[in-house]
């Protein structure tokens, strides 16, 4: 078996035909993980507990579970009975829930066999995966699959990284403002962050109840959909008939690109059109602007009491004092000891004003101003998605500069905008850059609740793109 280019859905279908055991998929996959202990994708490897479940299913399994025998992982801020769930940081490294959070519950019953938790930027308040907490590498920060000295992106890096070092092919990430997304397209593989609400988001540590939400990875959209169909129920998503797909494109989310990203978007749309796809060209000029005043006005004040009563669930006595107390990564302690503890955001000039007023703005006017311009922009132009890249550039070095607050803005820069509105979108990995041979990835933002026509079109354009090569 080639599991350099095996999916998700080729493993279920050669499950089902017995043409290889969950024990030996779960093995291999792993031998892999320890043998690329150098990537930091993981916090936690569940050897024993994967192995018994791999063989249970062998023996007794029923092969018609949609991912019957199955390995896959689990980022760490998502609860998974009797494993650690840390969210990437040290207050947290003993926690052991007694539960499975709702969404690896579906996993679970589907017949998943989770191989463990995967790394992540601490408490997920970042897009570099550069977390100083934990490493099983010589290095600190989750590395990217396809070079070791680069990022693997985040907050959801260790599912990233696990993808597109072919360990696995599926898992769950989270996203709040491009960490399922971010990740996918810098490791080069597929990726949902679903309409806010889709998925039950109990059992996770948060960031932000208005922006926060689980997400499926994968090593294509295929697979995505098949862990989207497990998650939220539906029949299977067929391929969408690309002549009835039409696709905005706004120049506002194609400024910051590196040559290799705005050769690779450019190329990816003329394939599209060239398989049907109608493309249109739609402006969105108050889009930055909306966006500036949700995001992080959004999520830092709501972190403060979303975190104090995830903390209370989890029935560790921790305060959110004790928890920032012990933050390890530079960039986190700064966020959560200036703005997230005081409740204080910056204002002009960047001092620092008391965030209630500035939230209150937020969710009463700028939110609803931002959903409506979407909104809008898809009926007025018809549209199906408006189609950006992923992240402006390519994976950068893996260093404590990655985190900085330059870097964080430019990657979230096409995603943030969707997740702020609440809206669907999905990353397609479209090519390795002609120059620095890294992964590059196009996303596609739809209407609120149109997660599986989205899916559809990612399927019919996963044949058009195919799958990029495996890192060498």
């Amino acid at each position: 078996m080639d599991l350099d280019q095996l999916t998700l859905s080729q493993a279920v279908a050669d499950l089902r035909a017995g043409k290889v055991t969950s024990t030996a998929l779960t093995t291999e996959a792993l031998s892999r993980a320890k043998a690329h202990a150098e990537l930091n994708a993981f916090v936690t490897l569940d050897e024993a507990g994967a192995l018994k479940a791999a063989a249970a299913f062998d023996a007794t399994g029923d092969r018609t579970k949609p991912l019957g025998g199955v390995p896959i992982v689990i980022k760490d801020n998502i609860e998974v009975a009797g494993l650690p769930c840390s969210a990437g940081t040290p207050a947290l490294k003993d926690y052991i829930p007694n539960a499975d959070a709702p969404v690896v519950a579906k996993l679970r019953a589907a017949g998943a066999v989770i191989i463990g938790k995967t790394s992540m930027h601490e408490l997920a308040f970042g897009i570099s995966g550069y977390n100083t907490a934990f490493k099983t590498g010589a290095e600190f920060g989750v590395r990217n699959a396809y070079d070791r000295t680069l990022i693997a992106g985040g907050s959801s890096s260790g599912t990233g990284a696990a993808l597109g070092a072919r360990i696995v092919t599926g898992g769950l990430g989270t996203d709040t403002g491009g960490s399922v997304r971010v990740p996918a397209a810098l490791n080069g593989c597929a990726a949902l962050r679903p309409t806010v609400g889709r998925y039950p988001q109990e059992g996770i540590a948060p960031i932000s109840h208005t922006r926060d939400t689980a997400g499926p990875m994968a090593a294509t959209m295929a697979d995505v959909a098949l862990l989207d169909r497990v998650i939220a129920g539906g029949d299977e998503v067929a391929p969408a008939d690309l002549k009835q797909v039409r696709i905005g494109i706004a120049n506002a989310m194609l400024t910051n690109l590196d040559a290799d990203t705005e050769a690779a978007f450019h190329t990816a749309i003329a394939k599209a059109k060239a398989k049907g796809v109608t493309v249109v060209e739609i402006e969105m000029p108050e889009l930055a602007e909306l966006n500036g005043q949700v995001s992080f006005p959004v999520a830092l004040y709501e972190a403060y009491d979303d975190m104090v009563a995830y903390l209370k669930h989890t029935g560790t006595g921790l305060s959110i004092e004790a928890l920032a107390e012990k933050i390890s990564s530079a960039d986190v302690k700064s966020i959560y000891d200036g703005m997230v503890i005081p409740r204080k955001l910056p204002g002009p000039d960047n001092a620092l004003f008391d965030a209630r007023p500035i939230y209150d703005a937020a969710i009463k006017t700028a939110r609803p101003a931002l959903q409506a311009l979407y909104g809008n922009t898809f009926a007025s132009n018809k549209l199906d998605a408006v189609a950006f890249p992923t992240t402006p550039r390519v994976a950068i070095a893996s260093n404590p500069d990655a985190s900085s607050l330059e870097n964080f803005g430019l990657s979230i820069q096409n995603t943030d905008p969707g997740s702020n509105a609440g809206i669907p979108g999905v990353q397609i990995p479209i090519a390795l850059g002609a120059t620095s041979k890294l992964p590059i990835g196009l996303e596609l933002d739809g209407p609120a609740g149109s997660d599986r026509r989205l899916l559809a079109i990612g399927v019919a354009l996963d044949s058009v793109f195919g799958r990029l090569p495996a890192p060498r």
